[in-house]
């Protein structure tokens, strides 16, 4: 074998190994977060820094990327063929195979042989690689290929001239590489992490709690105004503390005259008794903090902004007329986030939603329509003016009983518990699998 055959292997093999460069650099610089490469700049990796600018002018460096493929699938293309053809040629002539057909023979050959070599090593490889790592590979890849963007620069610039000149002409309009997602791209990438492990079942859902939270108003969580609890400031000492050990709450609303429309504030259960065991000798009065109003439809994270600015704990949500809907706490909204919160005088709650047999759940009255259509698959018609499953099925009859029931599509509604006309309880019959 003569020493121009062998470099014309070596010079093939280079090819092979730059297409699959080419390659890996495109698909791994696709492929790699931005948020992992801010990680690692703000940790102090200097690579990190060249990604960053590649993923920035992404569009420059994926036309850099096919530039070099081409160029080298073009090279193996007149220099791969003939090459594997000579070698091949003087062995089918030992043969006796006729020059002609060996000629043929040794070009089909040829062509398979590289080609394969092209697609397997210079292509396939590169790209699983890529794909499967390509965090690892775009740090290795990312310097090289940013010198190789800077040489070929007028090179680059005018292909990529050409082309949006031809998409202009065509009316096209050349994208720009978007790094956002929105939020749906987002609850299906924490589903994907949480399957692959990335993130446990807490996690998980603490982020989906964050993005029902920013769509929550005040009413969809407060205390309605027939589950308020008030103390009247007309109370004495001992009634106050009689009242106190009876419902065991840390802050309650104060009304001037027991009327609910009438809140004057509110008073800190541990305030209030820390003084009463001190003995002094001071009214109910005297412990009443202001209390922020809150409309209904105000939307949670102005809620919690309106607590911490104020700082405090409790506040009052009022309706469209003016009058007491109901009270929000801190405690409300922050189970919002991070689920039910239970203390020490909790243990008589339970959960808005018990599962009592493979087919049936006792579902609290104020649950959220939303969040029953997100855990069973239900839809319900007219509830544009109702937000609770207790208000909802009121709309379908407002003269309803308790153990009276409403069938909707395949499932059964029962109510369980009332109190006046409020539903408390209703119980879900699943007539088939949710």
């Amino acid at each position: 074998m003569d020493s121009i055959l062998v470099i014309n292997l070596a010079l093939v093999a280079f090819l092979i190994v730059l297409t699959a460069f080419f390659v890996g650099s495109e698909f791994a610089v696709i492929k790699v977060r931005m948020s992992r490469i801010d990680q690692l700049i703000s940790e102090g990796n200097k690579k990190a820094v060249i990604v960053k600018k590649l993923v920035n002018d992404l569009d420059y460096y994926l036309s850099a990327c096919q530039l070099g493929i081409t160029v080298t699938a073009l090279g193996l293309g007149w220099l791969g063929e003939p090459t594997v053809e000579k070698i091949l040629h003087p062995l089918f002539h030992q043969f006796g195979i006729p020059d002609a057909v060996s000629t043929v023979i040794s070009i089909a050959i040829a062509f398979a042989l590289v080609t394969f070599l092209h697609v397997v090593i210079g292509e396939l490889a590169p790209k699983t690689l890529a794909i499967q790592y390509a965090e690892e590979m775009t740090m290795v890849f990312a310097r090289p290929l940013y010198w190789f963007g800077k040489i070929m620069a007028p090179l680059i610039w005018t292909l990529n001239g050409s082309a949006r000149v031809m998409l202009r002409i065509f009316g096209v309009q050349p994208a720009t590489h978007e790094q956002a997602h929105s939020e749906e791209e987002l609850k299906i990438i924490m589903s994907q992490s949480y399957q692959s492990g990335e993130i446990n079942q807490t996690e998980l859902s603490y982020m989906q709690n964050i993005f029902d939270f920013d769509e929550r108003v005040a009413k969809d969580i407060m205390v309605p105004r027939m589950q308020v609890v008030t103390l009247t400031q007309a109370m004495s000492r001992d009634e106050v503390i009689a009242f106190v050990d009876e419902h065991q709450y840390t802050r309650y609303p104060v009304t001037a005259d027991g009327d609910k429309d009438h809140i004057i504030g509110f008073v800190n259960v541990k305030e209030m008794l820390t003084s009463y065991a001190a003995g002094r000798e001071r009214k109910l009065v005297d412990f009443v903090h202001e209390m922020p109003m809150i409309h209904e439809v105000t939307p949670l994270q102005d809620v919690l902004l309106k607590m911490k600015q104020d700082r405090v704990h409790i506040a009052v949500v009022i309706d469209e007329y003016g009058g007491t809907a109901g009270v929000i706490t801190m405690e409300d909204i922050l189970e919002e986030i991070v689920g039910e919160i239970r203390d020490e005088f909790d243990d008589d709650e339970v959960p808005d939603i018990q599962q009592q047999s493979d087919s049936i759940y006792h579902i609290n009255g104020r649950v959220l329509l939303s969040d029953l259509e997100k855990q069973f698959g239900l839809t319900f018609e007219e509830s544009e003016e109702v937000d609770t499953i207790g208000g909802w099925i009121q709309v379908q009859n407002n003269e309803i009983a308790e153990s009276d029931f409403i069938d909707h599509g395949e499932h059964r509604w029962v109510v369980i518990e009332m109190d006046n006309h409020q539903i408390k309880q209703v119980a879900l019959e699943l007539r088939t699998a949710a």
